[in-house]
């Protein structure tokens, strides 16, 4: 299995979602971070990233940052296996892991258009979100139609033709010591739970 493992929470050590992708990356395989999008971020989208995307050379002064993106975009391509921190700052994902998911949509590559509209062409990956955020705002909560975040990973990585999608939540973080100790534990569970054939 290639597996590969991006953070993007800005708490580094006191960061749950890195937390949480360091217990799911050691219970399928060894290994450090691949991409830390908070200590190296990328670039936001530029005109001149979408013309390199098509082939344009790169600018002058910008042929580092396009290369960082090219980088960026093999490494998902090469992945069976993506796991990705996913912290909720502000009901989204952090710009950091905004900007490293606006490099990998790629017409041609992640995905194309067809007759019948998009099609996506990383069908046959994985991808497993370490979620965690303060409140709740998952499926029957009030707070559920503010959720930005997994709602926006479930739609990106669908439109690139990922269906096998695993999020692992740590949610009510901020709501008292025995909710994020609770919190804790059923994101430990079900990342246990990853290692098992049925999962």
């Amino acid at each position: 299995m290639k597996l590969l493992h991006v953070d993007s929470s800005i708490l580094n050590a006191d960061s749950v979602s890195r937390t949480l992708t360091a217990h799911i990356v050691a219970t399928l395989q060894d290994g450090q971070p691949d991409l830390d999008l908070a200590s190296a971020p990328l670039g936001h989208l530029t005109q001149q990233h979408l013309a390199a995307a098509q082939g344009a050379p790169a600018p002058a002064g910008a042929e580092a940052d396009i290369a960082a993106s090219q980088r960026a975009l093999d490494s998902f391509l090469a992945a069976d296996t993506v796991v990705v921190g996913a912290p909720m700052y502000n009901f989204g994902v952090p710009s950091q892991l905004k900007a490293w998911l606006d490099r990998l949509a790629v017409a041609g590559k992640t995905f194309r258009y067809g007759e019948q509209g998009p099609v996506g062409l990383c069908g046959g990956k994985k991808i497993i979100v370490a979620s965690s955020r303060g409140g709740v705002f998952s499926e029957g909560s009030p707070l559920a139609s503010m959720d930005h975040q997994e709602a926006h990973l479930r739609a990106f990585f669908g439109f690139l033709g990922i269906q096998d999608i695993t999020v692992v939540r740590a949610e009510g973080l901020a709501m008292g010591p025995e909710a994020r100790a609770r919190a804790l534990e059923v994101a430990r569970q079900h990342i246990a739970a990853l290692a098992s054939p049925a999962a």
